[in-house]
């Protein structure tokens, strides 16, 4: 019997994004696959060992790529646990084997899910660099993270206590990272030293994420009014008994 697919409708213009993710999750998963057979199938502890090794670091390139997927471009997402559980899977398949220490901090932000996804890219291709490029020689490895709302300016920096090499400043991912900056409708700057490098991504919220930026901080406010009403003031006449009832010195009242 033969079946008839309907094609879905392709509202945001994102089917050949959409087959692309579709295309590498099938291959990292077919690369497990095989790579996890040889393993079983060797006789040898060290190549065993060694094979699974690769395993799974595949296992954390493929949760890398599920972190970057793009949020639902219609809804607002949360940028801030979205940054997160992508510096939280970058760290566990590049970070962690270079024994770099990843600090991430975050704004309450919502932000459009296309807009999301692209300072996912820029915080990923960053990082990236970190670990590919940066020489720390005898400092203990660190890199930072921190989301951060100004207003109605987002600021994302990313840093490092490593000297940079000269790939990264003229490499092609920082310039594809200033077109992902652009396309937000701001910029990066970049700092570059033997004690460190720095990028700062700043871009301005669109009306949508404004209005949306408005309402929580409004909400907050009122849950923190709520919170201090619930708190319990003692009177002035409790709190002159409560003095008078303590023991004076020797135990005498």
């Amino acid at each position: 019997m033969t079946k008839h697919i309907a094609p879905l409708p392709d509202l945001d213009g994102s089917l050949l994004l959409r087959e692309l993710n579709h295309r590498v999750n099938n291959e990292l998963t077919s690369a497990i696959c095989v790579v996890s057979a040889k393993a079983v199938q060797s006789d040898g502890v060290a190549v065993k060992a060694a094979l699974l090794d690769v395993v799974d670091l595949l296992h954390g390139y493929a949760d890398v790529h599920k972190a970057l997927r793009m949020p639902d471009p219609g809804h607002l997402t949360d940028a801030a646990k979205y940054l997160q559980h992508l510096c939280f899977s970058i760290t566990k398949c590049r970070l962690d084997r270079l024994s770099i220490r990843l600090l991430c901090s975050a704004d309450d932000l919502r932000l459009e899910g296309e807009r999301c996804w692209k300072l996912g890219l820029i915080v990923s291709e960053l990082l990236t660099n970190v670990a590919r490029h940066a020489r720390f020689d005898e400092r203990h490895p660190e890199a930072k993270v921190k989301l951060l709302l100004a207003g109605n300016v987002v600021r994302c920096a990313v840093s490092d206590n490593g000297s940079a090499s000269d790939l990264i400043v003229g490499g092609r991912g920082l310039t594809i990272v200033g077109e992902l900056a652009s396309s937000l409708g701001g910029r990066v700057h970049a700092s570059c030293a033997a004690e460190g490098s720095s990028f700062l991504l700043t871009f301005p919220l669109t009306e949508v994420e404004q209005r949306a930026a408005g309402a929580a901080h409004v909400a907050l406010k009122r849950k923190n009014v709520r919170r201090s009403h619930r708190l319990k003031v003692p009177r002035a006449e409790d709190a002159s008994a409560s003095w008078a009832s303590r023991p004076t010195e020797g135990g005498r009242t």
